[in-house]
């Protein structure tokens, strides 16, 4: 296996699609923390009429991350990404590394990426806001209550998760799962943000969830407070607690 991700990323792009508008490989590989183990993920701009996709695979003992669209296609998948609140395809584009830019789509791909990132998420809707309030309220009680060591770190991932969501919302910062949950909840809060990735680390290393609870409390008080007696919901079709997307009313 070549040593130097980037010259493999550009081989891949040469081999496989030597018509691309624009390649561009992001992640630890654009930014030189690749390990041997490193994915490639590379992002592939291809002329409308193509497929959009994405496909994993194995080139030259290394696991590829590809993602493939065509204008009309990176426009649905930038959509799509306000909508999960997470703008992976965004971050891709706005800080990976240019391999390929036919007649300035790579930078204009790039443009559109960093203007919607510096916009953020649109705010939740106020019943979503009041619903994952709830959730985090009945959460922080379990939290309390849990005397079995396991059960209190499977709670500690739901009041960290629920706690976060809400953060960021109150920032309108982008969201993150796996290692961009701890990466994004210290760009959109500092100090509050570590507050909670400390807490949740105190609850697996010690089982003490003191820490986690008051960082937990304070991202509530941010946003109404904690939320038991008095909340009511109809039921119409969605599961509350994930019903979160843009524009759309929980409840």
């Amino acid at each position: 296996m070549d040593a130097d991700p980037v010259e493999q990323a550009r081989r891949i792009a040469r081999q496989r699609f030597p018509d691309a508008l624009a390649v561009v490989l992001a992640g630890s590989s654009a930014a030189g923390r690749a390990k041997s183990t490193s994915d490639l993920d590379i992002a592939v701009l291809i002329e409308d009429g193509g497929e959009t996709y994405r496909e994993t695979l194995r080139c030259e003992g290394r696991v590829v991350e590809l993602f493939v669209h065509t204008r009309a296609g990176l426009a649905e998948l930038f959509a799509a990404d306000v909508a999960t609140r997470r703008a992976v395809l965004q971050a891709m584009y706005a800080s990976g590394l240019v391999l390929v830019d036919r007649d300035g789509e790579a930078g204009r791909a790039r443009a559109s990426a960093e203007a919607a990132l510096r916009l953020g998420p649109p705010a939740l809707e106020a019943d979503a806001v009041e619903t994952k309030r709830y959730g985090l309220t009945d959460a922080l009680d379990d939290l309390g209550d849990a005397e079995d060591p396991l059960e209190r770190v499977a709670v500690a991932g739901v009041v960290l998760a629920g706690a976060a969501e809400l953060l960021f919302d109150h920032h309108r910062a982008w969201s993150g799962g796996g290692k961009w949950l701890p990466r994004r909840l210290r760009e959109a809060d500092p100090g509050l943000g570590q507050d909670l990735l400390d807490g949740h680390l105190g609850v697996c290393a010690t089982g003490d969830p003191a820490r986690l609870a008051a960082a937990a409390r304070e991202v509530l008080d941010l946003v109404g407070g904690p939320l038991r007696e008095g909340y009511r919901r109809t039921w119409r079709g969605v599961i509350e607690s994930v019903a979160t997307a843009p524009g759309k009313r929980a409840g």
